[in-house]
């Protein structure tokens, strides 16, 4: 007979993974969770999870461009080849627009993944479209680019295709070396000023990144993807992001040390965002995880977001308030002083716009004489 105490249920977590729950989709007007009613039949269910599988499903999308008015990024247009991400880096920002298409936010958003077969077509499409001003277009705004998937799909390299034979520049931050992959477009494209790539490196600590975010490149591999690219002529920097109080907060200086001596030459940070169901998500996982800090990471966490775990203001979301969030952001300053960084985005402005060109087409200047 059941004791009538409570019971903890057991843990989706599976491993390769990196969430541990698969939340309710917020838009539903229902939802179901597994409860113990004592007699351990939760137990045995989920004695032996069986590895999760990646599924892809083709997303029959009408554009390929997403624009954006935020005023935290230095971009206001961007390509995402792929929905969800397999990286399954547990603080994703991007985790809670699974819900948009009806999929969990959790393992669902690494497991389950969308792709867009016609992207490049698409693009094109909009490229060549009358009155298109053209501005860097982002890749690897919401998931990742080159993501386990694209080695076999190649659909970012389908968009760079496109992007190189229209002299349009590009912008790329990704978590994976797999982007030396298109050095020979990137590098011709770095030649006419119209390409720059950002690593994301969370941590050096590989056990740490392991189980932060399980299928991306190990920190040692995204290094060695910025010294490749330098040495191929593309421009690289460094995204130390997201920092984490009390977990990868105090890598801050050396991850940038580490990228500036790989030949990196700008960088940027960003505080740990908990939107929506990744706050749950990022409390289990510490729980799982540093269950001896736990609270006392969430209680820092707490002290740059005003006493909430999350501010989402425009203008503070990105680097938090309070004492805490301020020395962070004094400690990145020196750092980018003494290694002679400069600010990551800043060297968007400087891709060049004006080669942009409609295959086939008559170059503007010649088009605007006839007016």
């Amino acid at each position: 007979m059941p004791d009538g105490t409570p019971h903890a249920l057991p843990s989706l977590a599976r491993r390769g993974r990196g969430a541990g729950l698969n939340p309710a989709i917020r838009f539903e007007r229902t939802a179901r969770e597994a409860f113990d009613d004592g007699w351990g039949t939760l137990e045995a269910a989920f004695a032996e999870l069986p590895p999760l599988p990646t599924t892809l499903t083709k997303d029959h999308a009408k554009s390929a461009l997403a624009w954006n008015e935020s005023p935290d990024i230095g971009f206001d247009r961007a390509v995402n080849p792929y929905r969800g991400c397999e990286h399954g880096c547990v603080y994703c920002y991007a985790r809670p627009s699974h819900a948009y298409l009806g999929l969990s936010p959790g393992l669902d958003f690494e497991t389950r993944l969308l792709f867009k077969p016609e992207v490049a077509a698409l693009l094109e499409k909009e490229l060549r479209k009358p009155g298109y001003e053209p501005k860097p277009i982002a890749l690897g705004s919401n998931t990742d680019p080159y993501q386990p998937v694209e080695r076999t799909l190649r659909l970012t390299r389908a968009v760079l295709e496109v992007l190189d034979r229209y002299n349009h520049p590009v912008t790329i931050v990704t978590k994976s070396a797999g982007v030396l992959r298109d050095l020979d477009i990137l590098s011709a494209m770095a030649r006419r000023n119209l390409a720059r790539v950002c690593l994301s490196v969370t941590t050096l600590d590989a056990r740490l990144a392991r189980i932060m975010e399980p299928r991306a490149a190990s920190p040692e591999r995204r290094l060695a993807a910025i010294r490749d690219l330098t040495a191929a002529g593309v421009p690289a920097a460094v995204l130390a992001a997201p920092m984490i109080p009390g977990v990868n907060d105090a890598e801050l200086e050396t991850i940038l040390e580490r990228a500036a001596a790989a030949g990196a030459t700008g960088a940027g940070y960003v505080l740990l965002r908990l939107p929506l169901e990744i706050k749950q998500l990022f409390e289990d996982w510490l729980a799982r995880h540093m269950p001896d800090r736990a609270a006392r990471v969430l209680a820092l966490i707490r002290q740059t977001r005003g006493g909430a775990l999350y501010d989402s203001r425009f203008g503070v979301r990105q680097k938090g308030t309070g004492a805490y969030a301020d020395l962070l952001a004094q400690r990145f300053a020196v750092a980018m002083r003494r290694l002679g960084l400069e600010q990551r985005g800043g060297g968007v402005g400087a891709l060049d716009c004006a080669q942009f060109r409609v295959p086939g087409a008559a170059p503007r200047a010649a088009q605007l004489a006839l007016f």
